[in-house]
Formats: structure tokens, sequence, C-alpha cells
């Protein structure tokens, strides 16, 4: 197995320098989510060319599956790319390093095919679009991509190393509130004001906080609060993140939060509009056997020694998250050489620097190694099953 580790790694050292441009490509052109047409039509081409079957437009519009290989030949390993930008700040996030590790991996995992003689089972590289609150990983369990994968691997910049963060489960939220407008000065008693309302509703999830858990996270914005001084607002929207560990406490979470919005409703005399965004962002179950092979695998470059994740407590959310509640999941979080944080214009310009680029292609190959243990080692395999539906039985 070795041999086939080392034509991963060759392979990737190999493609270095495309691989580095392809993410500058990508950096270069930030795209929202679900509108990632150009780095869609960039990725598949280039994968095509390296004699992958690509299904373009994959169930969703900027989907892409490329695929080697056959089940009936052993596991489907897919590697996840994401490669979608915020507003306003572009690739604060890293998704497009996301999408060159994925490339990466790939790439050795196909070298290690060709020294085998064969394919040792199925990869799919699978294009996951519109992560930054679109879901687009749902989209696709919906669509049943993911129902024959035996595990799914995917690693993602942050400012250190980190084997296994906790990403929380999410509620996505948008409240309405809705009054009566009237003159402010003239006729204030003819009015109902809604925004009223929503400072009420925002005061009393505050007051909240204060009995809420550590690991427990709710923050929210006034997005429409009224149109003029003079003019009692007739309606107001607040917008809402709701996050919890699991989804048993997100539930309980979410019951208090709403419980601060109708209250806020009733004193103020409004009614309220509650609507969920569709896809919920489940927690983040990492694959502890999968997750050991891939520390394993890292360690071997010397560089990854730390694993800080006591000093960051589980806070954002991903919708990996959901698929590791349908497959067998890992997505660790890897330094780039910068100490910015994400979702910001400092992280931002970490993405697009060269220094990233070693620790980038490091995650390339750790991936592939990982995905060739899988491929060759039944009895893995069926630890890692075990440890999902053991996983599995604990959070449902």
């Amino acid at each position: 197995m070795a041999d086939l580790k080392q034509a991963a790694c060759d392979a990737i050292d190999k493609y270095a320098d495309d691989l580095s441009s392809l993410a500058k490509e990508i950096w270069e052109h930030p795209e929202l989510n679900f509108e990632e047409f150009y780095c869609h039509d960039y990725l598949t081409k280039y994968l095509e060319d390296k004699g992958f079957h690509v299904d373009r437009k994959y169930k969703i519009d900027t989907a892409f599956r490329a695929v080697l290989g056959d089940k009936s030949l052993g596991p489907h390993v897919a590697v996840l790319c994401e490669y979608d930008a915020l507003p306003e700040i572009g690739h604060a996030c890293g998704h497009n390093l996301i999408a060159e590790v994925g490339v990466a991996a790939g790439l050795g995992i196909k070298a290690a095919f060709e020294k085998a003689g064969k394919p040792l089972g199925k990869l799919s590289v699978i294009g996951t679009p519109a992560e930054e609150g679109g879901g687009g990983k749902i989209v696709l369990i919906k669509n049943g991509v993911f129902d024959d994968v035996d595990v799914a691997m995917m690693s993602h910049p942050a400012p250190v190393d980190m084997l296994d963060m906790g990403f929380n489960a999410v509620n996505r939220v948008k409240i309405t509130f809705k009054g009566r407008s009237s003159h402010a000065a003239a006729f204030p008693w003819e009015g109902v004001n809604a925004l009223d309302a929503a400072v009420n509703a925002y005061q009393s999830v505050s007051n909240l906080r204060q009995q809420m858990k550590p690991t427990w996270r709710v923050h929210g914005i006034i997005s429409k609060g009224g149109i003029k001084p003079n003019i009692i607002p007739d309606e107001t929207e607040l917008e809402y993140y709701i996050r919890a560990p699991t989804i048993k406490e997100l539930d309980v979470l979410t019951e208090k939060v709403l419980n601060c919005f109708h209250s806020a409703a009733q004193a103020t005399g409004c009614t309220v509009d509650i609507k969920f965004a569709e896809n919920k962002y489940m927690d983040l179950i990492h694959n502890k056997t999968l997750l050991k092979t891939y520390e394993d695998n890292i360690k071997t470059f010397g560089h990854y020694n730390r694993f800080p994740e006591s000093e960051f407590p589980a806070g954002g959310s991903t919708d990996m998250g959901n698929v590791s509640y349908v497959v067998p999941s890992i997505h660790p979080m890897f330094y780039i050489g910068s100490d910015a944080f994400n979702h910001s214009q400092e992280f931002t310009k970490a993405t697009g620097d060269p220094t990233a680029q070693p620790y980038t292609l490091t995650q390339g190959k750790s991936l592939a190694m990982t995905a060739i243990d899988v491929l060759s080692k039944p009895e893995l395999l069926q630890k890692i099953k075990e440890d999902f539906a053991t996983d599995i039985r604990a959070r449902t």
C-alpha cells in the first residue's frame, strides 16, 4: 500500500502548479451560492481533461460529479469540493482551497488506481455548491447523490489545524412583525408600532442569553426597521440564526427563542410571522475511525502536530453536517499560514496567497492516502460503518 500512497503524493506534486492556478482562478472569480457557473465550468473541464467521467450540472445547475472506477470493484469514496464565495468579501472562507484539495485528492487517487493496475473501487469528486447558507449538499442528499457512497471526506482552511472542530446544528429564521402605520407626532395613538415589537424581540433574546448554555449561539439583525422617523412602522423584519451542538438541543433552544418573538408581538399588539429556511443544517458527526485514519496519514508529513479543539469550541455550521448523518464523514480544518479568522477580509487575502499552497497540497495528499486505506482494507471500512451506526443511534 505504501507504493500506492507514494504514487498519489507524486501525482499531486506533479500537478502542483496546475492546482495552485486552479485555486487562484476560483479566488479571482468569486460567485455566490447557486451562482457558481464559472467555477463549475472551470473545474469540470479540468477534471475532464485529466480523464475523469464528469456529470455536469449534476442535480443542481452548479454541481458536478467526476467519477473513476465502479462500485462493483470495491468501496465508493467521495471527496467533496466547495467553491461558493461570500457577499462583498469573496473567498473569506477559503472555498477555493477546498476545491483545490478535492481535485488534488482526486488526482492522487487516480494515480493510485493506475499504479495498482485497476480501480480499487469507485471514486467520486463531487462539486457541492452553496455551502454558505444555500444548503447545496442537502439538495444533493435529497436527490440521492450519496445513496451508494461509503465514506465522504473534505478539508476546510482555518487559522489553526483542528481534527474535530465541532459544527453546530442551525435554524435560520426570518421574523416579520406587522402593526399599523400612523403619523408619529400627530396621531401616535392610532399606530401599532412594529419596530417596538422588533426591538422587544431583540432585547428578549439578549436577555435569554443569561440562561443559555455556553455551547448555544443565537445571533440576529433587524433587517427592516421602518421608513421615516415620523411614520410609525407597520412592518419590520428580523433575521436570526439559532445554533446548538445537536439537533435535540437545537429544538429546545429554538422553542425558547420563538417564545421571545411571540411575546414581543403580544406585548405590542402586532402580529408575527415566523419562517424557517428550507434546508436546516445538522450538527457534524466526525467518524472516529475515519478521522483517526486521516490523522495517521497527515502526521506523516511532520508539521501537523497540534489540534487545539479546546481553544475553538463549536460555533459555526455547515451542510457537511447533513452528509455526516447519511454517510460516514470527516471535515478536518487546516492551517494555511495565516492567523486571520474565517469570514474576514484578512482571511480572503490569505486564501489567495501562495503561502497557503504547501498546506493545501498536504491536505490533498492526506485525503488521497486516507481514501487508499479505505479502498484497500475491508476491515477498516467495516469499523467505520460500525462507528457510524453507533453515532447515529446516539444522536437520533
